[in-house]
């Protein structure tokens, strides 16, 4: 409990949802009449942005009127996203009260409040019943759950028979101390990056078939040098992006993600699997 505080506080904003209107309203964009591509920049907050989200889409072969779980769904980009172009229905659960009250005020101005719902709640312990969704997804969240047997087991428990896993998480690929500040955590006592073996290996245990799996590691890099350069560009970051959510420390973070990543420590790699 005491790491799911410590992480809640990390993601915590204080003015989240004024700040990101500003923004968007510097950006020139008509908050009265937003569209999922204006709120892109900031809602993705993953490597890959909105580019990552619909890849990730393909390859779980998404199909209309599923019903998902999204594990650690932050402002809910990804849920908006599969809602409108993929037609499915998602719950968010999410440790940050403040991510899913700005989750729930973005839906809204989107027109899709009837299509999402998001609560706060632990993604080891789900307040919902046994074999309730078709399918559950993560981008970007097992970083911060150090039981993450729990958490799989927990997701296979709200699942049904033959319902699709999808994971989308930074996994350690080479050895080395990683460096402090990143996107996720503050320091080592909230950051738990495990291999793509242990995940595996934990999905079965979980009751889960792997049936894909690619690192984005090469994209990621790629992804990274055009946020550089752009911001090289234009002598700074747009006036929307992830480092909103990211604060002050936002430079240094990114900075840190890029340097371990082209080191080979890390590298963002997707799993999908099944329940069996």
């Amino acid at each position: 409990m005491k790491i799911e505080q410590s992480v809640a506080q990390h993601y915590s904003h204080g003015s989240l949802e004024r700040t990101i209107l500003a923004a968007l309203a510097a950006s020139g964009k008509d908050i009265e009449h937003l569209t999922l591509a204006d709120l892109a920049p900031v809602d993705e907050f993953h490597i890959g942005g909105r580019q990552a989200t619909i890849e990730f889409a393909e390859q779980m072969g998404l199909a209309p009127g599923l019903n998902l779980l999204y594990i650690g769904s932050g402002l809910g980009g990804a849920s908006r996203y599969f809602a409108s172009e993929r037609g499915c229905r998602i719950n968010g659960i999410d440790l940050t009260d403040e991510y899913v009250r700005v989750a729930e005020a973005l839906a809204r101005r989107v027109g899709l409040e009837s299509r999402v719902a998001y609560r706060q709640g632990s993604a080891l312990a789900l307040p919902f019943e046994a074999g309730t969704f078709d399918g559950a997804y993560m981008l970007h969240v097992g970083m911060n759950i150090p039981d993450k047997e729990r958490l799989f087991a927990e997701i296979r428990r709200v699942l049904r028979p033959g319902g699709v896993i999808g994971i989308y998480d930074v996994m350690r690929q080479g050895e080395g101390d990683l460096t402090f500040p990143l996107p996720w955590a503050s320091s080592a006592g909230t950051s738990f990056v495990e291999s793509a073996d242990a995940y595996r290996a934990m999905l079965k245990g979980a009751g889960f078939a792997v049936e894909k799996e690619r690192s984005r590691r090469e994209s990621a890099i790629e992804f990274f040098r055009r946020m550089r350069a752009q911001a090289a560009q234009s002598g700074g970051p747009p006036p929307l992006g992830l480092h909103i959510l990211m604060g002050d420390s936002a430079q240094r973070k990114a900075a840190n993600m890029s340097d371990i990543l082209e080191r080979g420590l890390i590298a963002p790699t997707e799993i999908i699997g099944r329940a069996v």
